[in-house]
């Protein structure tokens, strides 16, 4: 039973960020280790609610984690069982814990009363490296072989849950990477300091103790074809992510050099910084050689949500003069509205992210309307505007306000402003499939983009959350075994129609 009094006795309280001009000097995460005494008084908060919204797959955790059982575990100072209901239904908490925005906690019903959410999220992640610290994250191959074969190709969260989950199986399961190291966006595109990249090394080792083959370097549609990889295997999954990144070529000056894709900048930065611990120089540039370094430099970071924020905490690293983000919405609430967002749905909020406070201006309500052009062909500036948005059928209408214009300066000016969907690749019609309009490829009920084909993750449903590419992954693996006619059922916690609840 839950203390019923928990949440009356404390308040939410999150361990100490480390000081920003320790934090900004290196790489290392934010947030260091949680001490247990903080972490079972936050997790005695839970009131182990009847209807429990935050593993609810609408509104909540997609995954159905097993919030409240794992939170009066840690309470009881169980970690042993804690670590094993956490794990039945999330093949990565270190990942979700670090990297998710946390729909569970919006959905937690605390917040309908007036509380502060349960910490979920760091619960969550103080369970995950007690099981590193436990047993090493002990590998758990299968018994017996099914003598069936699967391809994965991306190494995302979703492609990897996918393998872990036929491996265990006892399917014979081989990853496919373009990129020369394993993790996808978990290892290129998001900074050290949010996700140390031994956690990705840790698990990749239980991956590869459970049977898991790994082959970098490899692109599929180029290197090996969708032909050689039906002939190969019983089955394929495509787990590609979506990295197209939207775009603004109708902006004057667009083509300017200093004017980059946000993911540019931070899988440059993320190489620089994977080199380093090798003891290897590096230089953070494009692939033709341009450096892409926030050194000393004026930057704009043009987009308000993760990425940016990402781009943001890299600047600072790096060393950057100033640093300017701009958002064209105007500036969230800090408080729900209910009339608007009413709970438990995820409600505009203004979020603030670690690197918010460690420097920067956030600019809210305004649109570029030019990249200013310093004589040579580099951008020396961003001409912006202050903007009202609005809906009309469906379509956002843009109205820059008259005499609002003015200059910021910028040596480096980053998009990120999303994404729009995956890319346009060989694989896709070497396999048959095609883009829908969200620059997503869409499947049947059972997974399927084409016979035998599986698709899952920011490929299936346009860019999202880390814990909805872990719930894709294990339910197209589900479905995957049942296509392969293993004996039992697989996990399958989301469906692939299944969408977050929203307030309309």
């Amino acid at each position: 039973m839950p203390d019923p009094n928990g949440f009356l006795r404390y308040d939410r309280r999150l361990p100490a960020r480390r000081p920003v001009p320790v934090r900004i000097s290196d790489w290392r995460e934010v947030y260091p280790p949680a001490g247990e005494e903080l972490i079972r008084e936050q997790a005695t908060r839970c009131m182990d609610c009847g209807i429990p919204f935050c593993h609810s797959d609408t509104a909540g955790c997609p995954l159905a984690n097993r919030i409240p059982d794992w939170n009066d575990l840690v309470r009881t100072g169980n970690w042993d069982a804690a670590v094993e209901s956490l794990h039945a239904t999330n093949n990565f908490p270190e990942f979700t814990g670090r990297l998710c925005p946390a729909p569970c906690e919006a959905a937690c019903v605390l917040g309908l009363g007036g509380q502060q959410p349960v910490t979920i999220k760091q619960v969550e992640v103080e369970i995950a490296d007690a099981a590193v610290a436990r047993d090493g994250l002990r590998p758990r191959p299968a018994s017996t072989p099914t003598g069936r074969s699967v391809a994965v190709v991306g190494s995302g969260p979703a492609g990897l849950a996918a393998a872990q989950q036929l491996a265990r199986a006892g399917h014979t399961v081989t990853v496919y990477e373009r990129d020369d190291a394993i993790g996808g966006l978990l290892r290129y595109g998001i900074p050290d300091f949010k996700l140390e990249k031994q956690h990705i090394d840790k698990r990749l080792a239980q991956l590869t103790a459970e049977g898991v083959r790994f082959r970098t370097g490899v692109e599929v549609g180029v290197d090996v074809t969708a032909e050689q990889l039906r002939a190969e295997h019983d089955a394929v999954l495509l787990a590609c992510g979506a990295l197209q990144g939207r775009d603004t070529p109708g902006t004057p000056g667009r083509e300017l050099r200093g004017v980059h894709q946000a993911m540019a900048h931070l899988v440059a930065a993320n190489r620089v910084v994977a080199a380093a611990g090798d003891g290897r120089p590096a230089l953070a540039t494009l692939p033709d050689g341009t450096p892409i370094d926030a050194a000393g430099k004026h930057v704009v970071i043009i987009g308000g949500g993760d990425t940016a924020a990402d781009c943001l905490g890299v600047a600072h690293r790096q060393g950057a003069a100033g640093v300017h983000q701009l958002d064209l919405y105007p500036q969230p609430p800090t408080e729900r509205d209910p009339a608007r967002d009413p709970w438990p749905t995820w409600p505009w909020l203004l979020r603030n992210y670690p690197a918010h406070e460690e420097g920067g201006e956030r600019v809210f309500a305004v649109a570029v309307q030019e990249f200013v052009d310093d004589g040579t062909g580099r951008v020396r500036a961003v001409r912006i505007a202050e903007v009202t948005v609005e809906k009309v059928d469906g379509r956002r209408i843009v109205t820059p306000l008259p005499g609002s214009e003015r200059e910021i300066p910028a040596d480096l000016v980053l998009l990120a402003i999303g994404f729009e969907g995956t890319e346009q690749q060989p694989l896709l019609a070497q396999f048959g499939v095609t883009r829908n309009g969200r620059g997503a490829i869409d499947s049947g009920p059972d997974w399927q983009a084409a016979d035998g084909v599986f698709v899952a993750g920011d490929m299936h449903r346009g860019a999202s959350l880390i814990v909805w590419a872990i719930a894709e992954g294990r339910a197209a693996a589900a479905a995957i075994h049942a296509y392969l006619g293993g004996v039992g059922e697989l996990p399958a916690p989301v469906d692939p129609a299944r969408q977050p609840l929203a307030a309309r």
